[in-house]
């Protein structure tokens, strides 16, 4: 008898856990990708994510986290009642210019999987911010680029038998590499 209530109780516990809801039959996000478009560098923009809650029982955001330490955000903290809509907002550092695409993980109670939301778009110079907002087209504006790559490298190219060629790349590391022609 006890080997049958404690076989059934595992029984109930396993299907209970394995009922669990996705995220997506408990809140619908009015959009998960939020384009923040053109943004001017130091200065981010809050990005609010708007969640209707679609299940008949109240919705918990357990967590809402960046996936990077440049995002920071916040979320709504109380229960969302049934068809009632909360809030998660995120604001990107634009520390430096280029273009972002950040993730947030939202954690809702009841829900077994996480749900990804994106915010992403441009940080631009101060300079071609101001060019933008005083009306130049984007054709005339270029991206202020802080370059990254390595010199110039002089290429020489030796004749070895008629098939290969080989092609030394002297640079500050002073690489070699060998490239066969067909």
């Amino acid at each position: 008898m006890k080997k049958l209530l404690l076989s059934l109780t595992v029984l109930a516990l396993s299907t209970a856990l394995s009922a669990q809801k996705k995220a997506d039959d408990l809140a619908k996000f009015k959009t998960d990708v939020i384009d923040q478009g053109k943004l001017e560098i130091n200065k981010p923009e809050l990005a609010t994510f708007v969640i209707t809650n679609i299940s008949n029982a109240p919705l918990i955001i357990e967590q809402a986290n960046p996936t990077c330490g440049c995002t920071m955000g916040d979320y709504t903290k109380e229960p969302i009642a049934p068809g009632k809509t909360g809030t998660i907002t995120a604001k990107f550092n634009a520390a430096s210019a280029g273009p972002f695409e950040k993730h947030l993980t939202v954690k809702f109670a009841g829900a077994e999987e996480l749900k990804s939301i994106t915010i992403k778009g441009e940080v631009l110079s101060s300079e071609d911010y101001a060019k933008l907002k005083s009306g130049s087209s984007p054709a005339q504006i270029k991206p202020t680029a802080v370059s990254t790559a390595a010199p110039a490298a002089k290429v020489t190219v030796s004749k070895k038998k008629a098939s290969k060629k080989t092609v030394k790349l002297k640079t500050k590391t002073a690489l070699v590499a060998s490239v066969n022609q067909n």
